[in-house]
């Protein structure tokens, strides 16, 4: 959600801040802002509702000067989007300054003991409410800012991420985190940059401390960094080398780093079962799995949580998991998941997908699975995230960044990986023959060719999406294996499109969704060649004696849904359990092409943003 960057350094503070923001635009945002120590020893806050761009040119050419700043994109939580409430914000006194992720649960008490001790609050927000406690603490204990942030911070109920600038202490920068990222990035010439993530941060170094909750990091110009907790114990800072690239984060000739993403899904697929799929010799491995065989062997359940795009991945894993190690599986919502007493056992094994691994919902549901004794098992993209520290084990899906808001190579890495892990735990328990596990290997090695194949063949569906465009609702159908797809498909053209879209199962549809159907509906049906195929032939008819406008998904060479349908995308044939990886393809392309003919911001849909990190 928000983005966070600082700098405190011998170089002028203002373009770091400014480039670090542009970089953190794909969590989705709506205004900015930036605050430095100039030269002369003012504060200087310049924020702006709308885009970084907005806040340039607000800016002009008076440019901040100083060397020490912190910048932020805000999603709005409190108060709606504005220049009074974008961040950063200051205290009273006009002394500090801060900036936040998160959000501060007793925000309304802490306000009424403000507003009670004479401070006058001008935003809607529970930031500037944090910058003004911090600044009381400060003015009425006399203390440190140091420790005025780690005092205040123990009388703070919520989740935070933020950076504390004090016009008083040039020299210093303070970061602490609670629930919500923080990084803070080691360069040379006594350098240090701070981040809601890496992106900001891998332009200038790849030496980085993942700040755990209720940390306060003290970073000064000599080069220092301390960190103490909350509660006042000394932490050793624990500096890793990030994998980071900065070619990574740019968009390599393509209009959106939504299409680039979606092209770069046979390498991203590839990359997430490299070493793992072994072809030559016959062999899975799934370390994760492995070295913990003891938990697995025995798990007398699967949950899988996961939000948005990671829970219906984890739909697809319901029946690989099911269907090749024949062990029962929920899905959960990890946003219902803790809400509404779930029965977790100290059998169970719970697989938690996010692609950020920062996502708060999925962390939540995380840690009271674990308080209930279940293995936690996270799959994620982001290399030291939260997720990523707090599972028991897991597997990195190697998707590489994903700028995009929408979510598209992410999807089909983590299917690919779970594809992996279901393989490997049917052979090892025994649920899945040899001849059934050989083809499944052979055909997982084969999908990134035959996931180019659908996009090197991709040309109509620009065609087909001139027809559709103008819609204002639209179906999505599936069965089996491909009910997941139809709703992944409903869910990317709902984010980037703004068309109001369902997917159901295909059989479901008798039982409401048909009551919809027009000339005026395009109803997208999934319709591969499995042991499902002549039902959805059958809905496919009676979606077609309605009038509604149906495009095809199908396996390549199909004559009889042709016959029926109005449009036709191809896709090689495949494994069942496979197929998903091809048919999301012609989904995601076909949501890409109908935002842009609706003059959409594809890769920063309204509303929405990448990480989402507060509950």
């Amino acid at each position: 959600m928000c983005g966070i960057v600082g700098y405190l350094g011998p170089k002028p503070a203002y373009p770091i801040l400014i480039d670090g923001l542009k970089r953190l635009e794909y969590r989705g945002y709506d205004s900015a802002g930036v605050a430095t120590l100039e030269t002369d020893g003012e504060l200087r806050i310049e924020k702006k509702q709308g885009k970084v761009a907005n806040l340039e040119s607000h800016i002009g050419a008076n440019l901040p000067q100083g060397t020490v700043g912190i910048g932020h994109t805000r999603w709005a939580t409190h108060g709606p989007p504005s220049d009074v409430n974008a961040h950063p914000h200051a205290g009273g006194k006009g002394r500090i300054a801060v900036i936040h992720n998160g959000i501060i649960e007793n925000y309304e008490a802490l306000r009424g003991l403000l507003t009670h001790r004479g401070h006058d609050l001008v935003s809607e927000t529970d930031t500037e409410v944090l910058a003004h406690f911090i600044e009381e603490v400060q003015t009425s204990t006399g203390l440190d800012l140091p420790d005025a942030v780690r005092t205040a911070l123990k009388e703070v109920i919520g989740a935070y991420a933020l950076v504390v600038l004090d016009q008083t202490q040039p020299d210093r920068l303070i970061a602490a985190r609670k629930s919500s990222p923080l990084v803070i990035g080691v360069g040379q010439d006594n350098e240090f940059f701070v981040g809601s993530d890496a992106t900001p941060i891998v332009a200038h170094t790849k030496n980085v401390v993942y700040l755990e909750d209720e940390e306060v990091a003290t970073m000064t110009r000599s080069g220092e960094l301390t960190i103490r907790t909350i509660s006042d114990a000394a932490v050793t800072p624990a500096i890793q080398a990030i994998e980071l690239e900065i070619a990574s984060l740019e968009k390599a000739g393509y209009d959106h780093f939504m299409l680039k993403e979606i092209f770069e899904q046979p390498k991203s697929i590839r990359d997430s079962i490299r070493g793992r799929v072994r072809l030559q010799s016959g062999e899975v491995h799934m370390s994760g799995i492995d070295d913990h065989w003891d938990v697995w062997s025995k798990a007398q359940r699967i949950l899988i949580l996961g939000c948005g795009t990671s829970w219906h991945a984890g739909l697809v894993a319901e029946y690989l998991f099911e269907g090749l190690a024949r062990i029962p599986v929920e899905v959960e919502y990890a946003s219902e998941f803790r809400y509404r007493n779930p029965i977790v056992r100290n059998s169970d094994v719970v697989i938690a997908i996010s692609q950020s691994g920062e996502t708060a919902d999925t962390l939540a549901a995380i840690r009271l699975a674990k308080e209930h004794g279940a293995h936690v098992f996270g799959v994620c993209n982001v290399v030291g995230s939260s997720i990523a520290r707090e599972t028991h084990a897991g597997a990195y899906t190697h998707a590489g960044p994903e700028i995009g808001v929408a979510s598209t190579k992410a999807f089909t890495a983590q299917v690919a990986v779970l594809t992996v892990m279901a393989m490997h735990l049917g052979k090892r328990l025994g649920t899945l023959d040899d001849a059934t596990f050989m083809r499944l290997m052979t055909g997982l090695d084969n999908i990134p060719g035959l996931v180019q194949k659908v996009l090197n063949n991709a040309a109509p569906v620009e065609h087909i999406a001139e027809k559709f465009a103008r819609a204002e609702n639209a179906l999505y159908l599936g069965r089996g294996f491909q009910f997941p797809v139809a709703l992944e498909g409903a869910l990317k053209l709902k984010e980037i499109s703004y068309i109001h879209a369902e997917g159901y199962p295909a059989a479901e549809m008798k039982h409401g969704p048909i009551a919809l159907i027009d000339e005026a509906m395009p109803v997208v049906f999934i319709a591969t060649q499995d042991e499902v195929y002549e039902k959805v032939v059958s809905n496919i008819q009676e979606v077609k004696a309605r009038g509604g406008q149906i495009l095809a998904v199908v396996t390549e060479g199909d004559t009889k849904v042709r016959s029926l349908v109005d449009h036709v995308v191809e896709i090689p044939k495949v494994h069942n359990a496979l197929a998903p990886l091809l048919t999301v393809v012609p989904m995601q392309l076909l949501s890409y092409h109908i935002a842009l003919m609706r003059g959409c911001n594809v890769d920063q849909p309204r509303n929405l943003a990448k990480s989402v990190t507060v509950e």
